[in-house]
């Protein structure tokens, strides 16, 4: 399976390079030129657990490896996977959480951007948190990976292997948000780091390629033990959702969603909510009866050393009041 998006999206990536600061795109060149994506990952776990709390050196790292091995005729997808992290594993017998982050994106807008799921993601990887082993990973803002199932291609096997708890992370809005009622369709009308739109629309919702399952989906993430964790950002159980038939709303329960269409659901309808519906759909197909559930942290533009090293402290606060409450 390639979850790799088109030549095209590569190319527009990768043509972000030049505008670039030296200091971030240059950072991991020695690792780069080894064409080892599974000891650039490491490297980028040691550089930020070593203190340089920073993910975007590895999101432009990861596309000059990419470009590297395209441009001597090897194939770049099974690298820049590995440099993903979508290869690391539980060692011991703690209890294991999956946690997951993405790329940068607003690019365009902000060359500088960073994101603090990412980092969460570099900062936490193979930390011992609330008894439990933590293993992390970072997806692509691209919905061409999506659609050929990166996402169930990387979750299927913690799945199989037992969890006690998937957290997906994303960046959000102003606060920390656990992400109660996940919607089916895609209708942001913000590109991907491709700048390939994502097909539909607030009036238009659109089922994403190969995706089916109710229009609606709940999490099962401890929300109460999590939202009541202190820390310098509210957490909220967030039950917004927008649907065709009611516009937004905020639900009581799951039931009440049930003759509605999704157009947003409570991560939005973007790669965030859409994260999040593929993994409470991949542990209902699989039968799987741990915690899922998706959180986004507040926002930051461009890059900010001390909000995002508050965010991580948080996230860690948050997975061991999550583990506390099992």
């Amino acid at each position: 399976m390639s979850a790799s998006p088109g030549r095209d999206a590569m190319e527009v990536e990768e043509a972000r390079l030049p505008r670039v600061p030296s200091t971030l795109q240059n950072r991991y060149d020695e690792v780069v030129a080894h064409c080892d994506g599974a000891r650039l990952w490491a490297h980028a776990v040691e550089d930020v657990q070593g203190g340089h709390l920073d993910d975007r050196p590895l999101y432009w790292a990861r596309l000059k490896l990419r470009r590297l091995l395209r441009r001597g005729g090897g194939q770049g997808d099974l690298p820049e996977r590995t440099a993903r992290g979508f290869d690391g594993d539980f060692q011991g017998s703690e209890p294991r959480v999956l946690l997951t982050g993405f790329d940068p994106f607003h690019l365009d807008r902000n060359i500088d951007q960073s994101n603090p799921s990412g980092l969460a993601a570099l900062a936490l990887d193979g930390k011992l948190v609330g008894g439990a082993r933590i293993r992390t990973a970072i997806f692509p803002v691209s919905f061409a990976a999506f659609d050929v199932g990166i996402v169930e291609e990387l979750l299927a096997r913690h799945f199989k292997a037992g969890l006690a708890m998937l957290l997906t992370v994303s960046m959000g809005r102003d606060a920390f948000d656990l992400e109660r009622f996940p919607g089916l369709r895609r209708s942001a009308q913000t590109p991907d780091n491709g700048n390939i739109a994502s097909g539909g629309s607030p009036t238009a919702p659109q089922v994403p390629a190969g995706l089916e399952g109710p229009e609606f989906l709940e999490f099962t993430l401890p929300a109460r033990a999590m939202a009541a964790t202190p820390g310098r950002w509210p957490v909220r159980d967030n039950r917004w959702v927008t649907t065709l038939e009611r516009g937004s709303l905020t639900p009581g329960s799951l039931a009440e969603l049930k003759d509605d269409t999704a157009v947003a659901g409570s991560g939005g309808g973007y790669l965030s909510n859409e994260v999040a519906y593929r993994a409470l759909r991949l542990r209902q197909r699989l039968g799987a009866t741990f915690a899922v559930g998706h959180l986004h942290t507040p926002r930051v533009v461009g890059y900010d050393a001390d909000a995002e090293s508050g965010m991580v402290g948080q996230i860690r606060d948050l997975v061991a009041a999550a583990m506390a409450a099992r």
